[in-house]
């Protein structure tokens, strides 16, 4: 049984487990077909290495809210969501041209070294770390299908995977097609919704809640606590993205502004500007070759316009709306508690 009160160390270690050794299994499996294949194989498990398992614990907590027991097929379910999470960022790795992840070379990088020969070797790593996000999401509804939870529980939230994935993808296509454009904030927060606030509390809760049996109500509250926290979520990544520090955030810090992302930060700078300093912001953004001095111009506009203050203030408003919406449902204490804590764990964050 999970311990009570929750325990975040005790259920990232299950977690863990059920992710760890379920995807080495099946990079055995990969890896099995030809040796060649094990660098890929070897890029399945660095891809489930590191996470803080908040989508895990979103929809373990969506299934107790709806006052169903602990359960290690739920679990398993859960975890799920973290293969989900974890095709999602090897994509939006490649997608970006990140180079770091976590503190290593992301898949794209990585997988160079297995095409050494090949006559477009960076192509290729591509098209494999491509390839490793697709069989990431494909294990993820395989580990969902065979948790062992009842047939008829996992059928009434298979629906739900399809909303997942739309709303994932067309996010992400969103940012795709905002890239390099005029800033605007109203659309950047559309990214933030689609891309990543729906993927990491909305629909993990939503898919634990239905799971579980929970009805409408609880669901539309799941909807009204997840989607502003989600948002909040990705607004205090994008200021760690620029603002915090690499040893601690394991990823590039130039990667919004060298790839001219459609931040809500950025586009909150873009609005406060005048017109020289927007002319200053268009010789910067999108530059691949930006330097320290290049970056350290950028921060300093966006701290002289207030930019990080007012996406601080868009945090706080959500995480504010959030715990009010939680406020409103009925659900046991030990639900409600850990709802409360996982808001702060997802806003607050180490910089």
């Amino acid at each position: 049984m999970a311990p009570e009160p929750w325990e975040p160390a005790a259920f990232k270690a299950r977690v863990d487990r059920v992710l760890r050794r379920f995807v080495a299994e099946e990079a055995d499996r990969f890896a099995a077909v030809d040796p060649v294949l094990g660098p890929v194989a070897g890029q399945l498990e660095a891809a489930v290495a590191d996470g803080k398992r908040l989508r895990a614990a979103f929809c373990y907590w969506g299934w107790r809210a709806a006052g169903q027991p602990d359960s290690e097929a739920l679990v398993r379910a859960a975890a799920s969501m973290e293969l989900v999470h974890a095709a999602a960022v090897v994509h939006d790795d490649l997608i970006d041209d990140s180079p770091l992840r976590h503190g290593r070379p992301t898949a794209h990088r990585a997988l160079r070294a297995a095409v050494p020969g090949h006559p477009r070797s960076t192509a290729a790593a591509r098209s494999l770390a491509m390839l490793v996000g697709d069989l990431l999401m494909a294990l993820a509804g395989q580990l969902f299908a065979d948790s062992g939870l009842p047939a008829a529980y996992l059928g009434r939230a298979r629906p739900l995977w399809a909303a997942l994935a739309r709303e994932l993808i067309a996010g992400e296509c969103l940012e795709i097609m905002l890239t390099g454009t005029a800033p605007d904030t109203s659309a950047s927060l559309k990214v933030v919704r689609y891309k990543t606030a729906k993927y990491t509390v909305e629909q993990p809760l939503l898919i634990g809640g239905t799971l579980a049996g929970a009805g409408r109500r609880l669901r539309e509250g799941y909807s009204s606590y997840g989607l502003p926290l989600g948002e909040a979520f990705q607004l205090r990544d994008d200021l760690l993205g620029l603002f915090g520090d690499p040893d601690l955030t394991g990823k590039a810090e130039a990667d919004d502004v060298r790839g001219h992302r459609p931040t809500a930060l950025l586009a909150e700078t873009w609005r406060a500007s005048d017109e020289d300093g927007r002319e200053r912001l268009r010789a910067l953004l999108g530059r691949g070759d930006l330097d320290q001095d290049g970056l350290d111009a950028v921060r300093g506009a966006m701290h002289r316009l207030g930019a990080p203050g007012r996406v601080e203030n868009m945090i706080t408003a959500r995480v504010e709306e959030a715990l009010d919406a939680l406020h409103e449902l009925d659900v046991p204490a030990p639900a409600a508690a850990a709802l409360t804590s996982l808001a702060h764990a997802a806003a607050v964050r180490p910089s």
